[in-house]
C-alpha cells in the first residue's frame, strides 16, 4: 500500500512539473514572437535599414481611432518613401471619417501618396479616399455614395401591441429626440434633418475642393449613387483605372520613387495587438489541456468584435439596398 501511494505522489508531481514546463514554452514563445514583431514593426526605429513604401489598408467600418492617427503620425516620420493606401470599405461614422481623411491629409504633406480602391470606397471611405491627390480603382470597383445618413428604429407599434408605454420627464422637447418610444414630432425631424444636411453639404464641398468640379459636375455625382471605376473616371471620382503596380508607375513618373522599391505592409493598429492575442492565449490554454479557459476567451472575443461593430451617430455608410 505504501509503494502506491508513493507512485501517486510521484506520478501526480511529475504532472505538475509537466504542466509547468509547457506553460513555461509557451510563455517563451510569446515572448519571442512580442520581441520579433516589436523590432520589425514599421516606424519602430529597428526596421532593416534600406528605403521602401508602406502599404496601409482602410477595411471595414470606419470609425474614431485615435491608434490610427498615432501610427499615421509615426508613419509620417518614417523612412519609407511613398505611401499606398489600399481602400475597401463602405464607409462609417461621419466623425470617424473625417478623422481619417484629417491623418492622410497630414501624412500627404509628408510623403507621396497615392490611393488603390480595391472593392468599394463609399461614403466615408470615399473622403478617406479624397486624402490623396491621385485615386486609382479598378474596373468594377464600386465608388461614391457621397450622402449622410441618419436612421433610428422606431418601436411604436410593438410596444402598443404588447401594451407597453414608455413614460419619461425630460427638460425640453427635443431632449433625446427622436427616441424610438414614440412618433418622431415635426420639430424633432426638422432638426434632424438640419443635422443631416449641414453634413451633407460638408461632404459634397469636400469631393468639390478635392477633385476640382464644378456645381453641375458635382450634382451629377451626389445623389447617393454607387458608380463602378469604368463610371467614375469620366465623372472626376477618381483619376485611372489600376491597382497597385498602376500606383507604383505613378509614383515613379510623378514622385520620383523608383517602381522597384520595396512595397511593405502598414499595420494601423497598436502592435502587440497584431499579434491576435486572444487567439494565442487560447491555444495555449489548449496546449495546457485548460479548454475551458480556451473557450472562454474566445467566446469573449467574438462578443468583442460584435460590440466594435456599433456605431454611433451620423454614417457616411453605404449598403447595397434590400427588396421589401
Amino acid at each position: 500500500m505504501s509503494f502506491d501511494a508513493d507512485a501517486i505522489v510521484d506520478r501526480r508531481r511529475m504532472r505538475r512539473k509537466l504542466t509547468f514546463w509547457r506553460a513555461g514554452a509557451i510563455l517563451i514563445a510569446l515572448i519571442a514572437v512580442i520581441g520579433t514583431a516589436i523590432v520589425l514593426a514599421p516606424g519602430s526605429g529597428l526596421v532593416p535599414s534600406g528605403d521602401y513604401i508602406a502599404r496601409i489598408k482602410i477595411q471595414g467600418l470606419i470609425r474614431g481611432n485615435q491608434d490610427r492617427v498615432e501610427a499615421l503620425e509615426r508613419l509620417g516620420k518614417s523612412r519609407a518613401k511613398a505611401v499606398i493606401v489600399h481602400v475597401d470599405s463602405p464607409g462609417g461614422t461621419t466623425a470617424g471619417s473625417e478623422q481619417l481623411f484629417e491623418s492622410l491629409r497630414l501624412l500627404q504633406t509628408q510623403k507621396p501618396m497615392v490611393v488603390v480602391v480595391d472593392g468599394l470606397a463609399a461614403s466615408g471611405a470615399y473622403i478617406a479616399a479624397l486624402s490623396a491627390d491621385h485615386i486609382i480603382a479598378q474596373d468594377t470597383s464600386l465608388i461614391g455614395s457621397i450622402g449622410v445618413l441618419f436612421q433610428y428604429p422606431n418601436f411604436t407599434d410593438v410596444l402598443k401591441t404588447i401594451g407597453i408605454k414608455v413614460e419619461e420627464v425630460k427638460s425640453s422637447p427635443l431632449k433625446a429626440a427622436p427616441s424610438g418610444f414614440e412618433p418622431t414630432s415635426p420639430e424633432a425631424r426638422a432638426a434632424i434633418e438640419a443635422i443631416v444636411l449641414d453634413s451633407y453639404a460638408w461632404f459634397k464641398g469636400l469631393v468639390k475642393d478635392r477633385r476640382n468640379l464644378d456645381d453641375a459636375q458635382l450634382n451629377l455625382i451626389a445623389d447617393g449613387r454607387v458608380f463602378t471605376g469604368r463610371q467614375a473616371v469620366p465623372l472626376r471620382l477618381i483619376d485611372q483605372l489600376g491597382n497597385e503596380k498602376t500606383a507604383l508607375a505613378w509614383l515613379e513618373k510623378e514622385k520620383k520613387v523608383p517602381a522597384s522599391t520595396p512595397v511593405r505592409n502598414y499595420s494601423l493598429q497598436p502592435r502587440l495587438r497584431e499579434l491576435s492575442f486572444l487567439h494565442v492565449a487560447a491555444w495555449g490554454f489548449e496546449a495546457m489541456g485548460l479548454s475551458v479557459f480556451a473557450q472562454r476567451i474566445e467566446t469573449w472575443g467574438a462578443s468583442q468584435a460584435i460590440e466594435r461593430l456599433n456605431l454611433d451617430g451620423l454614417l457616411a455608410l453605404w449598403h447595397p439596398p434590400t427588396s421589401n
